[in-house]
């Protein structure tokens, strides 16, 4: 990893990624009416961007990788559960494959604009209001605009869902580390997943991470954790290798488990696999930031390609290991000895890291418009009360949903589709349809669009439909320990 070599590195990798820049310059630049960032559904265009060196091919392919490794990897062993042993590889194969494709056509789309206004960079926010701009509709023309709030809504959507999962991760993997305490061996060969003694109340552990997280997102520049930033992903990265060295061992007959799964949980399936796919949203500062931008299509390429592998690979090994005892996320079907145990405080620690990370894209989103809209005296105040009131809606939604598994369904359904799936096909016709497209494109499109929207009407409403059902009700007093 480029972030393993300097603190340097790791600080261009959260540049890059995230978009730091302090709220106030962020606030100044409202006032700017050339600027296009006030309401951007991808806050990409920065100083840094454009006064530090290029990435090479190497690094935009590391930076790629990384942008998907978050907690959705380990819950693709029960979502492969939920599609079936044959139908969820195939499934994330297609799913991977159409990901990708529609990456090529955001990033197509604003090379388009770039080109035809002649500016340096585009981010997903503006490139769909030019989108709109340019449709052949008078309406869509008219209300363009409203292309980037769009964007911008999904994206403070899936970034605060982000939060929530990670709130709820965090709860359900210390809570089962400190039930599990006292039958904790130094075996780690014979010593399979214990019963365990319940604690505290899961919400509770959700309360007491809260201090931590607002004093985290209290942290206006990002740049003070850069190092943490490179702690977090070495982390994740060995916790990975580790769950996958122990999910090898001793597989089960794979020949009893189902090649296909219920049409029901399949919807359940979608959420979670389109939650894994959370990239899109720094493709484009990936694309802008790259030294040789004509090799990105490749790397993009490439990058998916192992992606994609990395979770089959996760999500099969997974369900073949603990076949219907899969959990929601697959660190807690790991045994109890200090082994295994660190790995899931390593990934605690790596989420904590991350939510500050995730919950920065939104800050940036809402904090500069509300800012501008005040005098200097209470711009301070102001910031600091939005930051405090978004991390514990997080929380709060978290305790109302603690099932690690649905709210991952829940919010890969409702905003992930829309801004992987649903959006760049439709992006594309609206910009290129003027010009000319062959019927075979649109239809492609199409059907694109249409594949995201019934995943996200059947996601969503499956996983509000569990979450609803008193039979699937969670025990909340030990909630690491899921009803499937």
């Amino acid at each position: 990893m480029p972030g393993t070599k300097s603190a340097g590195s790791v600080q261009e990798a959260v540049d890059l990624t995230l978009d730091l820049r302090s709220p106030p310059e962020s606030a100044k630049k409202l006032e700017n009416k050339e600027d296009f960032s006030v309401l951007n559904g991808s806050p990409s265009e920065l100083p840094s961007l454009e006064t530090t060196k290029g990435i090479t091919a190497f690094q935009t392919l590391i930076h790629l990788v990384k942008g998907n490794m978050g907690t959705g990897i380990l819950g693709l062993p029960l979502a492969v559960k939920n599609a079936g042993i044959l139908m969820g590889p195939l499934s994330l194969l297609a799913m991977g494959f159409i990901a990708c494709h529609c990456m090529h056509i955001l990033v197509r789309c604003a090379q388009h604009f770039c080109h035809r206004l002649n500016r340096p960079f585009m981010d997903y926010g503006d490139t769909v209001m030019h989108g709109l701009e340019a449709s052949p509709s008078a309406w869509l023309r008219k209300h363009a605009q409203w292309g980037r709030y769009m964007v911008s809504f999904f994206l403070i959507l899936t970034q605060l869902g982000f939060c929530c999962v990670y709130i709820v991760f965090l709860a359900d993997n210390v809570k089962q580390v400190v039930e599990a305490i006292n039958v904790t061996t130094n075996n780690c060969h014979y010593n399979e997943t214990a019963n365990l003694t319940p604690t505290l109340d899961s919400r509770l552990y959700m309360l007491a991470f809260l201090p931590v997280l607002v004093l985290l997102a209290l942290i206006r520049n990002l740049r003070v954790l850069s190092i943490f930033s490179m702690l977090a992903n070495l982390s994740m990265l060995l916790s990975l290798v580790i769950i996958a060295q122990y999910s090898v061992q001793d597989i089960p007959d794979p020949s009893r488990l189902p090649l296909i799964a219920s049409w029901k949980t399949y919807s359940l399936f979608f959420g979670t696999a389109i939650f894994s796919f959370e990239s899109i949203g720094v493709v484009l500062p990936l694309e802008n930031k790259m030294m040789n931008a004509r090799r990105f299509p490749a790397v993009l390429s490439l990058g998916m390609f192992i992606v994609t592998a990395l979770y089959i690979g996760i999500g099969v090994l997974g369900y073949m290991r603990f076949e219907n005892d899969i959990k929601a996320s697959i660190t807690l079907n790991l045994p109890n000895c200090w082994l295994y145990q660190s790995v899931k405080l390593f990934y605690v620690a790596g989420i904590l890291c991350t939510y500050t990370l995730q919950f920065y894209v939104p800050a940036e989103i809402i904090i500069p418009f509300a800012v501008s809209q005040v005098s200097k005296r209470w711009a301070l105040l102001l910031d600091l009360s939005i930051r405090f009131t978004m991390v514990c809606l997080t929380c709060i939604l978290a305790i109302l949903i603690p099932r690690l598994d649905l709210v991952i369904s829940l919010v890969g359904s409702v905003s992930s589709s829309a801004l992987a799936l649903i959006i760049p096909p439709l992006l594309e016709i609206t910009t290129y349809y003027s010009e000319g497209m062959s019927p075979f494109t649109i239809i492609k499109d199409a059907l694109i669009s249409i594949l995201g929207f019934m995943g996200f009407v059947a996601g969503t409403y499956q996983a509000l439909d569990e979450l609803i059902q008193p039979g699937h009700a969670v025990t909340f007093s030990n909630s690491t320990t899921l009803i499937q």
